[in-house]
């Protein structure tokens, strides 16, 4: 496996002891990925998970809120009818 290719792709920075060692442990993880290929599924279905899993989540139920008064109150900044937040970029020159 090319590990500065994929370490490009990722744009990862890689030193050459980085790709010598990387060499050899994607070699052993395509080395075992290679014995669970030869492995007879036969009659066995398609998972996408190894244990089964069931919906964890709750229901949605509407609970309280703050109005659009309260919001604004409880905001450091607000203009309007809108909640003032600092720029998060800024513009070019």
């Amino acid at each position: 496996m090319d590990v500065r290719y994929v370490a490009a792709l990722a744009r990862i920075a890689v030193t050459d002891a980085d790709v010598a060692r990387f060499e050899q442990e994607l070699g052993d993880i395509l080395g075992y990925v290679g014995q669970l290929s030869e492995l007879d599924v036969t009659g066995i279905e398609p998972t996408a998970h190894a244990a089964p899993r069931a919906n964890v989540l709750r229901d949605d139920v509407q609970g309280a809120c703050l109005d659009r008064a309260q919001v604004l109150a409880n905001a450091p900044a607000a203009d309007d009818e809108c909640v003032r937040v600092p720029p998060v970029i800024e513009e070019e020159p």
